[in-house]
């Protein structure tokens, strides 16, 4: 077997820690399995995805902020080729905008633990985090049971 070693920037995920990115909190709340964004301590603009600079005043004063956990599938479709690297053998998948509940946030995220024929706009999901092999973490939605 070969192992196939990507450049980093083919690297489907940043590196997280603090050495390497200024939203590295991001990534460490979720490990504690929660959703959390960035808030402007100049102008208080709320912001996804997580920012290093505001748009709105350019400062880099941040707090961070948890967002909800559920949400409502908006829209959806289905991955069923072209997929990105490392994520080939999970073809097909379903990859759906959430609107997380009581705010205008919609996010793009896989969505698991379902077909694309069950899937269904309005549908209720909720945040799933999990670890890569490699160490990192990552975030999906999944049906709410």
């Amino acid at each position: 077997m070969t192992t196939i070693v990507l450049p980093y920037m083919l690297d489907f995920y940043p590196l997280q820690d603090e050495d390497n990115t200024r939203v590295h909190q991001f990534y460490a709340s979720l490990r504690e399995g929660k959703l959390t964004t960035t808030k402007c301590k100049n102008c208080g603009g709320l912001f996804w995805p997580p920012r290093v600079a505001c748009p709105g005043c350019n400062s880099d004063q941040f707090e961070w902020v948890e967002l909800p956990d559920e949400g409502e599938l908006y829209a959806f479709t289905a991955m069923l080729l072209g997929a990105p690297l490392g994520m080939e053998k999970d073809v097909p998948f379903v990859l759906g905008m959430v609107l997380l509940d009581g705010t205008e946030f919609k996010v793009l995220s896989r969505i698991g633990n379902t077909k694309y024929e069950d899937c269904g706009i309005g549908m209720r999901v909720k945040l799933e985090t999990y670890e890569l092999e490699d160490g990192r973490v990552w975030f999906r939605f999944v049906p709410v049971d």
